[in-house]
């Protein structure tokens, strides 16, 4: 990194041991496998995020779908406080700009995921719609 002039910056950087979760336990409880490069130490996470995504070490998306649907509520939430002062029309665009657009990124993640994850954005489609 020093050679391409290149610098970590540790409180930006995440790492994630991905596996199973047993395998993940046993990694973690054994021994201590952080990430020392040069005089910085980056710590093991619960979850890293990758181009807006939530990641755990067992690959799963409950924390990215719950991260989501509190995010689309919150501006549901918002949208209601204006609902009155916009046409339909206005409102459509908002919901759209805002909610849906939230849930369309990175939703062909959700291809074969759990129903239950996908019941929670589901959820939120029903209530903007």
């Amino acid at each position: 990194m020093s050679a391409n002039r290149l610098k970590l910056n540790a409180h930006k950087t995440e790492l994630v041991w991905a596996g199973t979760k047993h395998i993940v336990a046993s990694l973690l409880r054994d021994r201590d496998l952080n990430l020392t490069i040069g005089t910085d130490t980056v710590a093991v996470a619960n979850a890293v995020r990758v181009l807006g995504v939530l990641f755990t070490s067992d690959l799963a998306l409950e924390k990215h779908a719950t991260s989501v649907s509190a995010k689309c509520f919150y501006e549901l939430r918002q949208l209601r406080r204006l609902r009155r002062s916009l046409d339909r029309d206005s409102a459509t665009i908002l919901v759209h700009a805002f909610v849906t657009s939230l849930i369309d990124y990175g939703n062909s993640l959700f291809a074969n995921a759990s129903k239950i994850w996908t019941d929670k954005l589901q959820r939120v489609m029903n209530a903007a719609a």
